[in-house]
């Protein structure tokens, strides 16, 4: 591979990186800096009132001058709003009361209004672009060149060029670029970027690596599964930055607010001149003095403007869905971050949610005159091709008794129950015990008595013996359960196609009432059904996405478990949690609700601020300073107060 102007072009490249930097800065600050130093030396020279200031028309030019930079963007936005319809936007309510401030001869005052204003909104900008980065940041940390493996020779490509199938090669503390099968016999990967875990997953040849991961303690080789675009990073990717377009209610509220407030403003602006105007008519006593009234309507006009509202708000869900996807869960939307918050009722799946789902073979039991070997090599011979937790443990004890499985044709799924296929000639079913009393085969009774998870099996009809499997929880299930009842959440369920005492043993140890076994996939929606029926129950379904979609559906928030490659996850849920820790759960929840807690204070500040100094200047006792700084003011704190989210939650 050819580096030898590799150096020369980064050199280039950084220095038009630094070039263009450059001019971005001039742009966004050179016309405040240029405003800025007009106005303070204005108001000096009309201080120490020097001569030449003291003509009204070169006063009035100079302001003008200083007015234009930070004037003319606002007035673009404001008249590009009217020729949309958009007659009172914030931009036009600026305009108004920065022209009317220059009308009455207060320029100082206008420059300040529209300077202030003009700052106000940088900063609301660079904080929103500040959490929408940090979101993109936060999962976009694809290299941008790759090795590609072609024979002995490695071959720098960018991650794009590489097709399914081809072998590429990551160097220890590299970040890997696509989707892959490991060829290494096994390595450690930091998988922060992607789950927030600190500790390092070992991952063993022939399991999958993701793209994002960190290749932590040596060289690895992968074999690519899917291609650049379509990898699980690039689908998260686009599903986090996607989720600021679903607005929680709270912004869909401020925004039909606004469109209603702002013209009821100018109307009270108006009639702050008018009212007085036709009063001094009707009592000659009264005295109306037109310059005063307009000045006290511009007042009321600045004071008025909703930027704080209208960018605080979906700061604080921007930092919300930033912060949760730093810790490993993917909200869709600002509108579910919303919804988790009011979720008083969880239901769990058991399997590989609670559980390990990594079930181990405990006993292999064989009716008279069957040979378990015989018996064992049909049962993995059908559950080959199943992705199920509990056939990879069949299929995995017979590889570990030196059994290979035979092809298995005309495979069928019977949901619920188990599997029916013909492996060499003979019909075969393996499942539960309802699937042999769905088909009418009798077997010994003492199964119904076992507690562990069972498969058993029948070929031609007739019963031939059982596996029994066991399941171990996960390390953090009882925290999770108590991380609930902490929060104040005590309607908490268990939900399994398991057999009811194993189900009830596990409940039992989590400190859980309510647990359901024996369920087919459509018990599991009647029972989310008669929860619904209840309209005080709002429901959060805890699943692995995949054979649980209707639930997941049916449910107020659905939460996929361990869903980072799974498109089933992404798809039907509307919380993905990374990892398969269920103590996860809280976490969203307890994220909700901070998320939650400071958008609502920002919205009760900036109201109560705001009524309080629209009050003073309707009565004469708030001037253009004091509304430009209260609007601004109240704007930066909130803005402040919505950046503050990352930092409560670690």
């Amino acid at each position: 591979m050819g580096q030898c102007n590799c150096r020369a072009s980064s050199s280039c490249a950084s220095e038009n990186n630094k070039e263009k930097a450059t001019v971005v800065t001039f742009r966004e600050y050179g016309p405040v800096m240029f405003s800025s130093l007009l106005l303070l030396l204005g108001m000096v020279m009309g201080m120490l009132d020097i001569v030449l200031f003291r003509q009204p028309y070169i006063a009035l030019v100079w302001y003008v001058v200083a007015y234009l930079p930070v004037g003319i963007p606002v007035m673009r936005e404001a008249w590009e709003g009217i020729r949309e319809r958009d007659f009172f936007s914030e931009f036009t309510l600026m305009v108004i009361a920065t022209l009317g401030a220059f009308f009455i001869g207060e320029y100082p005052e206008g420059v300040a209004v529209m300077l202030f204003y003009s700052i106000g909104e940088l900063f609301q900008d660079k904080a929103v672009d500040r959490a929408k980065r940090n979101i993109g940041e936060l999962l976009d940390v694809r290299p941008e060149k790759t090795a590609l493996v072609t024979g002995e020779y490695l071959f720098e490509v960018s991650p794009q060029a590489v097709g399914v199938g081809q072998v590429i090669e990551v160097k220890a503390g590299g970040r890997i670029p696509l989707d892959g099968e490991l060829l290494t016999d096994r390595a450690a990967f930091n998988t922060a970027a992607l789950t927030g875990e600190s500790v390092p997953r070992t991952i063993r040849q022939g399991e999958e690596v993701l793209a994002g991961m960190i290749a932590s303690d040596k060289v690895v080789r992968l074999r690519v599964t899917r291609p650049y675009d379509k990898s699980a990073l690039a689908r998260i990717l686009e599903l986090v930055q996607h989720a600021t377009e679903r607005k929680a209610p709270a912004e869909l509220f401020i925004r039909k607010f606004a469109r209603i407030y702002t013209p009821i403003v100018i109307a009270l602006a108006v009639l702050i001149v008018l009212l007085p105007f036709v009063w001094s008519l009707l009592t000659p006593t009264f005295t109306f003095v037109f310059a005063d009234w307009f000045y006290r309507a511009l007042v009321f006009l600045v004071i008025s403007c909703p930027c704080a509202l209208v960018v605080s708000i979906p700061l604080g869900y921007f930092g919300g869905i930033g912060a949760a996807s730093h810790r490993g869960i993917l909200f869709k939307g600002g509108n579910y971050l919303d919804a988790i918050t009011r979720v008083n009722a969880v239901v769990f799946d058991k399997t590989g949610t609670l559980t390990q789902g990594t079930f181990s073979v405990q006993e292999c039991c064989c009716a008279l005159g069957i040979a378990e070997e015989d018996m064992l090599r049909r049962v993995a011979s059908v559950e080959a091709e199943s992705t199920h937790p509990i056939a990879k443990a069949v299929v995995a004890y017979a590889a570990l008794k030196g059994i290979e499985p035979i092809r298995a044709i005309r495979t069928q799924e019977l949901a619920g129950f188990g599997l029916e296929a013909e492996v060499q000639g003979e019909s075969v079913l393996v499942g539960n015990t309802r699937l042999l009393t769905k088909r009418g085969i009798a077997y010994p009774a003492e199964l119904d008595t076992l507690t562990d998870t069972l498969v058993v099996c029948a070929v031609r009809g007739v019963y031939v013996g059982y596996l029994r499997l066991a399941d171990t929880l996960k390390v953090d299930a009882r925290a999770a359960i108590d991380g609930l009842k902490a929060l104040n959440i005590d309607n908490i369920s268990i939900l399994s196609g398991d057999k009811q005492g194993i189900v009830t043993t596990f409940a039992q140890k989590l400190g859980v009432s309510q647990a359901f076994g024996d369920l087919l996939p459509e018990g599991k929606v009647k029972h989310l059904e008669e929860l619904r029926s209840n309209p005080a129950n709002q429901i959060a379904f805890v699943g692995d996405g995949l054979n649980d979609a209707p639930v997941l559906a049916l449910s107020h928030v659905g939460i996929a478990m361990g869903g980072l490659g799974s498109d089933a996850a992404i798809e039907t849920a509307d919380v993905v949690i990374q990892t398969d820790q269920p103590s996860k759960v809280v976490e969203a929840i307890t994220i909700g609700r901070i998320t939650r807690r400071i958008v609502w204070q920002n919205i009760w500040l900036a109201f109560t601020v705001k009524l309080l100094v629209l009050l003073l200047g309707a009565i004469g006792m708030a001037t253009l300073w004091e509304a430009v700084f209260a609007d601004v003011g109240v704007a930066l704190i909130a803005i402040l107060n919505a950046v503050r989210i990352q930092r409560l939650i670690k």
